[in-house]
């Protein structure tokens, strides 16, 4: 995904705690896995529709109602003018309206506006969590990396621009006899006259599941610590080994030591496991589940 979108969706997530879908748009529901390849979400099931938990009583919790206060917010939008006004119809004749222009100050600035948001989650994630580490490493499938969509969150209605440049404006109009000079942005009733150097624009009327929390497949961090120092210490021991098995001089350099594994790469340390290491009985020895965060909206781009 372009840069452009970056500051949106860490500015989504900081006020609401939810991260918008990638691309922009896409349909998520509680219980889908997927992973992300090339900035991008890949929808790959759910785990009722597929049957890999049980569906019980109760197991989802709907219509849970949030406050719109967090859910309207911008980053580097002024809005410089704004008019009452009035026009002519050919059949009802003569209107007023109210007009707004909005400035976007840089590549990247956003307004966002959602009306009465509610949310849909997973109920019993406490109870199906370790399962499901079971059967999507080992039983069902052998993923080293997926996210489970827990919770999805709504809106009645939602706006999104987003700038691609300093120079982004936007002209948006309402006829509706309940604003006066107040921001319309975002309300049914809104029409965008004109537009420039606006990157992405869209206006949601209906309740779409295309904000999520969800939880990531995560290697724990115990295992991971083990791994390295098994892995430096064997590493240690080569040069040595080098010598002696190709009965020739080589230099050997103490000064230069392995560099550490970075968290990014933590999933390939079960690479050097051994076969059979890794089975349904140890999985949840290596496995754990954490919140996706920012660091995973990174991955976005």
């Amino acid at each position: 995904m372009d840069v452009t979108y970056k500051k949106f969706y860490r500015g989504f997530y900081a006020n609401t705690g939810y991260i918008p879908t990638s691309p922009l748009q896409l349909k998520v529901y509680p219980g889908d896995f997927f992973q992300i390849h090339n900035g991008q979400m890949l929808v790959l099931g759910n785990i009722y529709n597929d049957r890999i938990v049980d569906i019980v009583d109760d197991c989802i919790k709907k219509d849970i109602a949030h406050s719109s206060l967090n859910w309207s917010f911008n980053d580097g939008v002024t809005k410089p003018y704004s008019a009452r006004g009035t026009g002519t119809d050919i059949v009802e004749g003569e209107f007023e309206f109210s007009k707004q222009t909005l400035k976007f100050n840089s590549n990247g600035s956003y307004l966002f506006k959602g009306n009465n948001p509610k949310s849909i989650k997973i109920a019993n994630w406490d109870a199906i969590q370790d399962a499901l580490i079971i059967k999507l490493t080992q039983v069902l499938y052998s993923f080293r990396e997926v996210y489970v969509v827990t919770e999805t969150a709504t809106t009645s209605e939602c706006a999104i621009a987003i700038a691609s440049s300093k120079k982004g404006k936007l002209q948006i109009a309402t006829d509706s006899e309940n604003f006066g000079l107040v921001d319309f942005f975002g309300h049914p009733s809104s029409k965008t006259i004109k537009s420039k150097n606006i990157e992405f624009y869209n206006q949601e009327t209906k309740r779409k599941p295309m904000f999520f929390k969800a939880q990531r497949l995560t290697v724990r961090e115990e295992q991971s610590e083990a791994f390295i120092s098994d892995f430096i210490s064997k590493r240690d021991n080569d040069s040595l080994w080098a010598n002696s098995f190709f009965d020739y001089e080589l230099r050997n350099d103490d000064t230069v030591t392995m560099p550490r594994l970075s968290n990014h790469n933590k999933l390939n340390l079960l690479d050097l496991l051994q076969a059979n290491q890794l089975n349904p009985n140890t999985a949840l020895s290596y496995f754990k589940w954490t919140n996706a965060d920012l660091n995973d909206i990174e991955k976005f781009f």
